[in-house]
């Protein structure tokens, strides 16, 4: 499988090791009234989709970057990569614009 990385191009996934669902980015708050159960959530409920799933990837021989990776599950075939720094600045500033 390969891995159409934003910045270098086309890598080997062997390149890579892979994290997990990509909601691992979005932490509870700690100081929410219902925390304990959000935690328990986040850490412990994961769906386990057959097609379009986006994962978490990280580029460990290479620039060590974060990747997040739309995959399909069945048929391995890569939609879209993105680094999940950019993906976490967009939702940061969608936040704050709701906030105002």
């Amino acid at each position: 499988m390969l891995i159409n990385h934003p910045l270098l191009g086309l890598r080997d996934a062997s390149e890579f090791v892979y994290l997990g669902d990509a909601n691992l980015l979005n932490r509870p708050e700690a100081d929410a009234s219902d925390a304990l159960q959000q935690f328990h959530d986040y850490l412990h409920i994961r769906k386990n989709a057959a097609g379009e799933h986006r994962e978490l990837w990280y580029h460990e021989q290479g620039d060590r970057s974060w990747l997040i990776v739309t995959r399909n599950t069945l048929t391995h075939d890569i939609s879209k990569v993105e680094l999940a720094r950019d993906v976490a600045l967009a939702r940061n500033v969608q936040n704050q614009g709701a906030r105002t």
